[in-house]
Parts: C-alpha cells; sequence; structure tokens
C-alpha cells in the first residue's frame, strides 16, 4: 500500500508515492520537464490557467505509475502541496471564470496598501499577522473593481491547492492555513476576519466550507479516478501551501525549530505558539500545518528574492558548464571574508525585508590585486548566508528562537561554505534531510485518512544526509566578516 503526494507548483507538478508500512519514498516524478508557462497580459501581471495544472497532474501520476508498474489500487491516501497566494474563481457550475493570479503577480498592490490604511495597521497586524499587500484578499479585490463581469458570476473563490482537491473530489473546501495565506483569517478571532470582508467590500458567501488541513476532505470522484488511474473514494487526506508543507515536510512542527531553502530565492520558515508579528511587515505569519484556537501553531515566512539566482548568475559568467562541486573547490581555497570583499545578492527585485524596496546586487571591496575567481565566488556564497543572517536577526527580534535548522538536501545547503558560514553565524546546527515537499504531502496524507497517528510519526523517519555544526573556533572571523557586508548593505540603505 502507498501513499501519494503531489507539489502543484508554478514551474511544474511533482509528485510521489511512498510506502505506507515503512515511510520510504518508493519514486518521485514531474512534469512538465521544461516549466510552465506564466502568463503576463501587462507588465507586473502573471497568471495560469487552473486546468493546466489538473492536466499536468494527470500526466505526472500516470508518469509516476507507469514508471513504477504501481496500479492505482494500492494508493490509499492523497496529500496536495501547492504554490501560495494564488487566486482561482469559479462559478455555480465549478467551472473557471479567468485564469488564476498567480503568487508573483503585483497588480493587486494598491489595493492592499489601500486596506492596509482603511483597516488600520494595528489591527492587521495584530489579528491578520500581516498586512493585505499582494496577497489573495488583494487580488480579489482587484477582480471586483476591474472586472465586475467576471465577479458578478463568481460563486467561490479559491486558493490552487482547493482547485486541485475540487477536481479530484468535486467538493469545494478549503482550509485555515488557505485563508491565512490569502490574509482572510483573523488569529484573534479564529475566524473569517469579517472586519476584512466589509472593508473590502467582498462577499463572505463566496468563501468555501472549512476543512482541516490534516484529514478528510473527500474522495477522488469515479471521473478523477479515472483521469488518474486511481481507484475512486480514495480519500484526500491533507492540503497546505508550499512552504508550510516544505517545514512539515522537514518535520519542523514545534516552537523554536526552522525550515530553510537555498534556491533561486531564498526562505526561513520558523514555528512559534505566538502570534507574533514584524512591525514594519517585513516578515509574514501564517497558520502552520498543526495550528488550532486551542493549540496555535504559527509559521512566520521570510523570504529572500536573491539568493542562489546570484551564485547560478556568476557561474554562467565565469565557468559556464563547470558543475557547482568543482566552484564549490574553488570557493573553499578563499579566506573567510574573502580580504574585504563583498557581495551583496539582491538583484532579483525588491525585498520585503527592506520594506519592498530595489537596492541591486552590488559587488563591494573589490580589489584587483588581491582578488581572484576563488574570492567571487566565496564572496557569493558568503552574501547569500549573509542576507539569511539578517533575515534571522529580524525573526529573532521578533522573539522566535532559533535552536536547529532543518533544510533539504539540494541547492545552496549542497556548499559546505555556505552552509558553515550561516551555522556559525546563527549559532545552530543545521541537520540535512533527504525529502521533499511532495513526499512530505504523501507522508501526511496518512495521517488524514487514519492510517498514522500522528505528523511527528510521518515526518520522523527520515534519512539524515549530514549536520552542519557552528564552528566556534572561528566564530569570531565569521562575526567580523559578516560586521564588513552589513557596513556595505547600510550603506546602500542610507
Amino acid at each position: 500500500m502507498y501513499f501519494l503526494g503531489y507539489d502543484v507548483g508554478s514551474s511544474s507538478v511533482k509528485a510521489a508515492l511512498v510506502d505506507a508500512e515503512t515511510l520510504g519514498t518508493v519514486s518521485i516524478a514531474k512534469y512538465p520537464e521544461s516549466e510552465m508557462l506564466i502568463s503576463s497580459p501587462q507588465p507586473g501581471w502573471a497568471e495560469q490557467h487552473p486546468e493546466d495544472w489538473w492536466n499536468n497532474l494527470i500526466k505526472v501520476t500516470q508518469k509516476l505509475l507507469t514508471s513504477t508498474g504501481i496500479k492505482g489500487e494500492a494508493i490509499i491516501s492523497i496529500g496536495i502541496a501547492y504554490q501560495m497566494h494564488g487566486l482561482v474563481l469559479i462559478d455555480k457550475d465549478q467551472q473557471v471564470l479567468r485564469p488564476s493570479i498567480i503568487w508573483c503577480d503585483s497588480r493587486a498592490t494598491s489595493y492592499g496598501n489601500e486596506a492596509f490604511d482603511q483597516l488600520g495597521h494595528n489591527y492587521c497586524l495584530e489579528n491578520l499577522l500581516n498586512t493585505p499587500g499582494n496577497f489573495t484578499a488583494a487580488k480579489l479585490k482587484w477582480v471586483k473593481e476591474n472586472e465586475p463581469e467576471i465577479y458578478g458570476r463568481v460563486t467561490h473563490f479559491m486558493l490552487p491547492g482547493d482547485f486541485v482537491a475540487m477536481k479530484m473530489t468535486g467538493e469545494i473546501n478549503t482550509t485555515i492555513g488557505g485563508l491565512s495565506e490569502g490574509i482572510f483569517w483573523d488569529f484573534k478571532a479564529h475566524k473569517v476576519s469579517s472586519v476584512l470582508m466589509e472593508t473590502m467590500e467582498l462577499n463572505e458567501d463566496h468563501i468555501p466550507e472549512i476543512v482541516p488541513a490534516v484529514g478528510y476532505q473527500g474522495s477522488l470522484s469515479k471521473a478523477a479516478a479515472a483521469a488518474l488511474g486511481l481507484q475512486s473514494g480514495t480519500p484526500i487526506g491533507y492540503r497546505a501551501g508550499d512552504q508550510p508543507n516544505n517545514a512539515m515536510a522537514l518535520n519542523v512542527l514545534k516552537r523554536g525549530e526552522l525550515a530553510a531553502t537555498g534556491g533561486t530565492s531564498g526562505v526561513i520558515y520558523g514555528v512559534t505558539d505566538q502570534p507574533l508579528y514584524d512591525k514594519q511587515s517585513r516578515v509574514n505569519g501564517f497558520a502552520h500545518i498543526n495550528h488550532s484556537e486551542a493549540s496555535p501553531s504559527i509559521g512566520v515566512l521570510l523570504c529572500i528574492n536573491g539568493a542562489g539566482i546570484q551564485y547560478g548568475w556568476m557561474r554562467k559568467l565565469m565557468d559556464a558548464g563547470k558543475d557547482y562541486q568543482t566552484i564549490e573547490q574553488l570557493a573553499s581555497a578563499a579566506p573567510i571574508g574573502t580580504n574585504g570583499l563583498s557581495i551583496l545578492p539582491f538583484g532579483n527585485g525588491a525585498e520585503r525585508i527592506f520594506e519592498n524596496r530595489n537596492i541591486g546586487g552590488h559587488l563591494c571591496g573589490l580589489d584587483f590585486n588581491r582578488h581572484g575567481k576563488s574570492h567571487l565566488y566565496r564572496a557569493a556564497l558568503e552574501g547569500v548566508a549573509f542576507a539569511f543572517a539578517y533575515g534571522a536577526g529580524i525573526m529573532l527580534e521578533m522573539g522566535l528562537t532559533i535552536d536547529r535548522m532543518r533544510v533539504g538536501n539540494d541547492n545552496l545547503f549542497q556548499s559546505n561554505t555556505f552552509s558553515n558560514t550561516l551555522a556559525s553565524l546563527l549559532d545552530c546546527e543545521i541537520e540535512i534531510l533527504d525529502t521533499t515537499g511532495a513526499v512530505g504531502a504523501a507522508r501526511a496524507s496518512g495521517v488524514g485518512s487514519g492510517h498514522l497517528s500522528s505528523l511527528e510519526e510521518a515526518m520522523s523517519r527520515h534519512k539524515i544526509m549530514g549536520r552542519i555544526q557552528p564552528n566556534t573556533d572561528q566564530k569570531e572571523t565569521y562575526t567580523m566578516a559578516y560586521g564588513q557586508w552589513l557596513k556595505h548593505l547600510e550603506k546602500q540603505l542610507n
């Protein structure tokens, strides 16, 4: 018997099969191999059609079953992770009314800013843990004001994962986590924010029924089962946005635990049992997978747009074709602090940690007589690690604790230079686990469908690929290098 998990992203759909008894990963597949198209009809817009997600999900399921030879009837539960903050609108016949306005679309910012002022800054931060910003509620308001003929036909709005679940089951529902990532959820009142809905003149009748993130969410319909090659009646036992899901997949469920990813952009996701917020809204708080009114669990999400993208850019510029292992050897040959060379990696758009300012990328302190290729590579890796440490400082200011950081065995965390720098600055252990978001969704579905007793049980049997310990002997050297980098950052900010 097997658990099946999906991770529906904006670039591809990934699927994973997990053995229900051993919790070992049987196989992982993705579709398409090339990135899915993101349409941009106007500058700052980003749209995808939800039916494309569904069609790609069908194809990746068929690919996974064919490659493994596993029959559909052997799958006993399904879990869904999905790209956060998107808006899907459906009519009375469950037909999509317009392409989804996805997470990176910025058209609705002015509506979110207006609501922030109308609702009151204190209310938004204390009750919603966020500004409405450019999240789903603001996107819905944009449709209401700019496409009234479409808005008039809406019966429900959804997050991307809600749409996928509807296609599987024919039922329309959402989760507290989904509503919180859309900035609809009042954490003090533990319900949808009627104040926000009234102020933004949105219709509460459009909110789907709320179901648990981990629990029964419907069963595969005959039509969906036939399309997927699975058995009708298979339960959907889990649904969550990709960042909370990634943290859960890394067994980050308790106060003081952190998850991180270091891809094109970088993310730190910390868990707290208090409704914390940053007064400058440089980070975002959402309901974590295991959140409840009786036992609050808030995921604090910090995103750095400029992370691995600048390291990849430098590799393409200087050593196109060389693998990252070779480049890591070059970087490790340079000393900590790279003889005064610092790189600010913020060349990938506006950064929320700087209150949505775009300060660009900068190469600081370059000396033609002292610096070579190895210094440039090390400064690139250190620059991203320093950006992570800067963001973690915001989280510490808020009252989060950092005892241990868990990461997947991919991207920047495969670099010892990067990982050692970050572990030493934060004085915390970094634990590298062999898992993915789709695997986490599969395991969580086993809990939601009653085959496993708890998330802790489901996520505890990871293979540990390595542990990075703080370098106490060189702590002062790392701190001095970070201080040098901070001076260059402060100069750009000021």
